[in-house]
C-alpha cells in the first residue's frame, strides 16, 4: 500500500538477451555487445579495476570518448561499424546508431521494464476481451526510439508515443517497420512531455498504463525548458489524472544525484489519493557470469488497486 512503511525495495538485474551482453565494466568505462557490434563507453559508477585485459578491450569496435561532459563527445573506430545494424528482442527489431552523444539508440537495461510491461499489457488484454473492451491505452512519455512503445503495441496495446525530437521519432517509426507492427498500432507526437499531459487532463483522456523516462535536463520541440527537479512532481500530477482505474504507471530515471528513496517517496506522494502499491529500487545490468554489474537508473512501478 501506499503508506508511511518502509517502500518493497528491489534490484532489478537486466542479465541481457541474444543481442545484448554486458562483457565487463572497470575504470570508469563499460564493454558491451550491441548485436555484432562491441562498443566501450563511459561509466563513471564503475569505480573497480575491469577484469578482462586489455586485449579484450581494445578488441571493441569504437570506443567514446566524451567531451565537455559525460554525454557529448566523439567515438573512434578500430573496427568498421554500419551506420545502422540491427538488433532484436522477442520478436522486436530496432536499429542501432552511433551518436554523438554516446546512447545507440537503445538501453538495454531497460528489458526488465519491457518484459513487465508486456505482460501487463496481457492481462489487461484479455481482460478486456472478456467483456469486449477496447485494446489497452499506453502512453509513452519521452519516449525515444520506442523500443518500450513496439513491446507495448505487440503485446496488444494502442500506443501514444510522445518525444520532442523528430529524429527520435523518425529513428522509432523505422523501428516499427522493421518489426512488422501494424501502422495504426502506435501514434505519434512531436510534443513537450508536460504540455502534452496537461492537455490530455483538460480533455478527459485516460491510459491504462504510462511510461516515464525523462532525462535530468532537456528541451521541448519548441524550446521549453525540462528540469527533472523542478517538472517531475506536476508531470506525475497530471499522469495520475490521466490513470484509469486499475492502470499502471513506470517511472525510469538517470543520472541523479539521488536515491531511490527520493522517488519513491515523490510516487507515492502524488499517487496516494487513488491508492494502489508500488515497488522501487535501481536497475542493474549483469553479465552473463553474474561476475560484472553496473547500477544504471532508479525506477518506480506502480499498479493501482483492482489491476488485473
Amino acid at each position: 500500500m501506499i503508506d508511511g512503511r518502509d517502500p518493497d525495495v528491489r534490484l532489478v538485474f537486466a542479465d541481457g538477451f541474444s543481442d545484448h551482453e554486458l562483457l565487463d565494466a572497470g575504470d570508469g568505462r563499460k564493454l558491451e555487445r550491441f548485436g555484432g557490434v562491441v562498443l566501450d563507453r563511459p561509466e563513471p559508477q564503475a569505480m573497480w579495476r575491469p577484469r578482462l585485459d586489455a586485449a579484450s578491450w581494445a578488441a571493441a569496435h569504437a570506443r567514446f570518448a566524451a567531451g565537455g561532459d559525460d554525454e557529448n563527445g566523439r567515438w573512434t573506430l578500430a573496427r568498421p561499424v554500419p551506420e545502422t545494424w540491427p538488433m532484436r528482442w522477442r520478436g522486436i527489431a530496432f536499429g542501432c546508431r552511433l551518436t554523438s552523444f554516446r546512447h545507440v539508440g537503445v538501453f538495454p537495461d531497460q528489458e526488465p521494464h519491457w518484459a513487465w510491461l508486456a505482460d501487463a499489457v496481457g492481462r489487461r488484454a484479455a481482460a478486456g476481451a472478456a467483456t469486449a473492451g477496447e485494446p489497452p491505452r499506453i502512453l509513452n512519455l519521452f519516449a525515444y526510439t520506442g523500443v518500450a512503445s513496439l513491446a507495448a503495441a505487440a503485446a496488444g496495446a494502442r500506443v501514444t508515443h510522445v518525444d520532442a525530437s523528430r529524429k527520435a521519432l523518425d529513428w522509432a517509426r523505422e523501428n516499427q517497420a522493421a518489426s512488422g507492427l501494424p501502422a495504426d498500432g502506435i501514434r505519434w507526437i512531436l510534443d513537450d512531455a508536460k504540455k502534452f499531459v496537461a492537455r490530455e487532463v483538460r480533455r478527459g483522456s485516460r491510459y491504462d498504463g504510462i511510461l516515464v523516462d525523462p532525462p535530468k535536463y532537456g528541451h521541448g520541440p519548441k524550446g521549453e525548458v525540462w528540469d527533472v527537479f523542478a517538472d517531475l512532481r506536476d508531470l506525475l500530477e497530471g499522469c495520475r489524472d490521466v490513470l484509469a482505474p486499475g492502470g499502471f504507471l513506470v517511472l525510469t530515471v538517470y543520472a541523479l544525484r539521488a536515491s531511490f528513496v527520493a522517488i519513491d517517496r515523490l510516487a507515492r506522494d502524488v499517487l496516494a489519493p487513488v491508492g494502489g502499491r508500488t515497488i522501487c529500487g535501481e536497475l542493474v545490468m549483469r553479465s552473463k557470469d553474474a561476475r560484472t554489474v553496473v547500477p544504471t537508473s532508479l525506477y518506480v512501478r506502480y499498479e493501482a488497486d483492482g489491476a488485473p
